[in-house]
Parts: structure tokens; sequence; C-alpha cells
């Protein structure tokens, strides 16, 4: 099966800080340079009143489908955690290595491709786990943890990183301050605390971030 020449799961410290904002974003930029790339979402729960999922989102920054995108059997129309949207959708239970083994990319592999998760870090992605778990099963190159750059980041951020430290085998993740505004005073002083207490590199741009993305 082909692979991309670089995985990087995109993962968040709670749910609306931006995730799929951000990984679309980095796509289409990638993308608008000649990258080949691609984005997948192993499951998904939304509001069915909602006219685009994130699937949709990400597979137009890609030139993908959604269905591409996310196996339309995961597709889960009721906005809770997908395994208690599946139970209250009376669908089967799932695990994460059954969302990991349905996760294919375009012939040849990608340059760059990025799987985003649900959620924050330990939100449940199926019936044995979290993003946690979703990461441990992919070994990714590269994780991103996208995060509001306002009230409460602070927190958000040490105990989202304290859960991956515990719980996965990869390098510690790339901190993306989302809504960053250099104006905003309590936004740079908590970019400032991140970046002098912990040992975590703290992004808070898209033409950032892209450095450290493009193949090497």
């Amino acid at each position: 099966m082909p692979a991309p020449r670089r995985l990087i799961v995109v993962t968040g410290t709670g749910t609306e800080v931006g995730k799929t904002w951000v990984a679309a974003r980095l796509l289409r930029e990638l993308r608008a340079e000649g990258h080949d790339v691609a984005a997948r979402k192993p499951v998904q729960s939304f509001d069915p009143d909602d006219p685009f999922t994130d699937a949709h989102l990400l597979g137009d920054a890609t030139g993908e489908s959604a269905t591409d995108v996310c196996p339309r059997h995961r597709w889960l129309p009721i906005p809770m955690a997908p395994p208690m949207a599946a139970d209250a959708l009376g669908r089967p239970p799932f695990t994460v290595a059954d969302l990991a083994a349905e996760i294919t990319w375009p012939v040849p592999g990608p340059d760059i491709a990025m799987v985003e998760c649900v959620g924050g870090v330990r939100s449940p992605h199926a019936s044995d786990g979290d993003a946690i778990t979703l990461i441990e099963e992919l070994q990714p190159d590269l994780v991103l943890l996208v995060a509001d750059a306002g009230l409460g980041t602070v927190n958000a951020v040490r105990l989202s990183l304290e859960a991956i430290d515990r719980g996965s085998h990869v390098a510690t993740p790339i901190v993306v301050l989302n809504r960053y505004d250099p104006t905003v005073d309590l936004h740079r002083r908590n970019r400032e605390w991140l970046e002098t207490h912990l040992p975590v590199e703290v992004l808070s741009s898209v033409p950032a971030v892209m450095n450290r993305l493009r193949p090497n």
C-alpha cells in the first residue's frame, strides 16, 4: 500500500480550537506550492444540519472527495464523541485499529499527508481509545497540537502535552496557537510562558508552521 513521505497527525487541546481550519489552510498552501498532499479523518461526528463536514473542508483543500477523506460508513450525524454517536445511532462498535486499517492513500503516496483527530487528545475516538491511541497506532512523523491563543490555553496545552507524553511514543508535538493576534497582550504572554516553561516548539503563524512541514 502506498505511504506518504511525511505523515502528520493534527490533534487539539479540545473541541472548536480550529484543528480543521489549521489543517486545511496548511494543506491548501502546500498544494499551491506543488506538493502532493492528502488528508484523512478516520471518523467524524457532526450536526446533521451543518452543510459541510470536516471531511468536506479537508477534501476541498486537497482536491479529494469528502468520502476519500472519511469513509462514508464512518460519518456519524450526531454531535457526540464517535463511539457515543455510533451507539446512539445503533451502529456497531469499532476500534482504533479498525479506523487505522481503513486509512488508504492515493497512488503514488503523497509528499505530505495529514490525519485529523476529533476533539481533544483524550476525546474518545473508538470503543478502545482516544487521539493518543490513534497516534500510537499510526506512528506519525510529526504531531501538531492545535490550541487557542486566549484565556485557558496554558492549562489546556500543559494537560494535553502531559497526556501525550505518558501515552505515546512520538516526539514532543509542536504547539500551534490558532487565532493568535500579536497585538493582544494575553496572546503574547501565553506564548512567552509556554516557550519559557515547556520544552516545546510554539508556532503562531501559518508561514512558521509551513517551514516545519515542507519536505526536506
